[in-house]
């Protein structure tokens, strides 16, 4: 049966533990607390013994790539802690796609927006590898002129137990952080993705509500106007529930995306404009400038769903308005009412059920990230 859920993003939510109540869920999480718990000992070691480094730009470099880290991990933990919504959205889903009422156009919606959600899920992955490789590629063009091993910059910042002092270990060291980083961008699209697909799911599942408020009184049978009533009613509670759960399962991510985000932002910044005065300015920039693009993505995203969800929400009142509800008798028309009236209550994503997610938020992210990148410049 064909799912919203790309089989790449549902791939991914199998290796990373997401996927609730499958055999292998517990032995992919215990892998990842592990990795990653292991990873950010000795990044965040590296941050805490330079503190106080000359070069204040590599320690900077050394806070973004660790924040991001921990990024994956914290939206790991919140979805593994509420699984129980993760599969009653996947229940939802399920169901959305077996309604025996769906028509041709409504089945023709559902299509296009399940292609719209793989579309989009390999767009965001893709740029997030290719960022990878670009600050991998940066990495190893700035180490070109390093004969000693101990000298040569790790793609990763950190603070290990043991000396590189042998071309077999660095080599085996980056081998191993390509390989870390390159799951951990993965993990962080796939969160991204699910958000964006799930959106999209809730927005064509509004379509298909909107068509049916347009038809429902062009009926003849006042029983089958009542029960195609009763079926709105029903579809346009479901869609509440559903984007409930949305904003549950991604309410806290968002508030840390927001709030990390704005960090990272801010030392990719500071890495960026202090490069240009380096001799090995075209390496730093080939590292920096597309992560640098990929966490402001990542941000406008969480976003933009918010925004997106609100703007179709407010759609269901206006298709209702908008029908023919008021040349039939009361008893029915006043069920309408009833919509029209809840739908002015906008759906939509909370950063941390503080404040909306929208595209003003995403302004007040860039400028607040300006703000400290003008407080580090001045300061040092």
């Amino acid at each position: 049966m064909r799912s919203t859920i790309s089989r790449l993003v549902k791939f991914s939510l199998h290796i990373y533990g997401i996927w609730p109540y499958v055999p292998s869920t517990v032995l992919f999480r215990l892998y990842w607390i592990m990795m990653l718990s292991t990873a950010q000992v000795f990044q965040y070691r590296y941050v805490i013994v330079n503190i106080y480094m000359d070069d204040f730009s590599e320690l900077m470099d050394g806070i973004s790539s660790a924040m991001a880290s921990s990024l994956l991990y914290i939206k790991l933990v919140l979805l593994w802690s509420n699984q129980r919504i993760f599969f009653d959205v996947l229940q939802m889903m399920s169901a959305d796609w077996q309604d025996r009422q769906d028509t041709v156009y409504n089945l023709r919606i559902m299509a296009k927006t399940a292609n719209a959600a793989q579309r989009a899920s390999r767009w965001i992955i893709g740029l997030q590898i290719f960022s990878v490789f670009n600050y991998a590629g940066g990495v190893l063009a700035n180490n070109m002129d390093k004969e000693e091993p101990y000298k040569r910059e790790l793609i990763l910042k950190m603070e290990l137990p043991f000396n590189i002092s042998t071309n077999s270990i660095y080599a085996a060291v980056q081998s191993v952080q390509f390989y870390h980083l390159i799951l951990v961008a993965y993990g962080i699209t796939t969160v991204n993705s699910l958000l964006v697909t799930l959106i999209l799911h809730v927005s064509g599942q509004i379509d298909i509500l909107r068509e049916r408020l347009m038809k429902v009184f062009s009926k003849s049978t006042v029983d089958s106007e009542e029960i195609t009533i009763q079926s709105l009613l029903s579809k346009h509670r479901q869609i509440i529930i559903f984007s409930e759960c949305i904003e549950n399962l991604f309410t806290y991510i968002a508030f840390i995306i927001l709030l990390s985000d704005t960090i990272i932002i801010c030392c990719l910044g500071y890495v960026i404009v202090t490069s240009l005065d380096m001799p090995n300015v075209a390496a730093i920039l080939v590292k920096s400038v597309v992560f640098y693009i990929t966490i402001n993505i990542e941000a406008f995203i969480y976003c933009l769903s918010g925004e997106y969800l609100s703007a179709k929400s407010t759609m269901i009142a206006n298709a209702a308005y908008d029908s023919l509800w008021y040349n039939f008798p009361s008893k029915q028309s006043r069920i309408i009412l009833f919509v029209i009236l809840r739908s002015q209550k906008r759906l939509t994503i909370t950063s941390g059920k503080i404040m909306d997610l929208s595209l003003e938020r995403f302004t007040s992210v860039i400028k607040a990230s300006a703000s400290y990148l003008s407080l580090l410049l001045a300061m040092y």
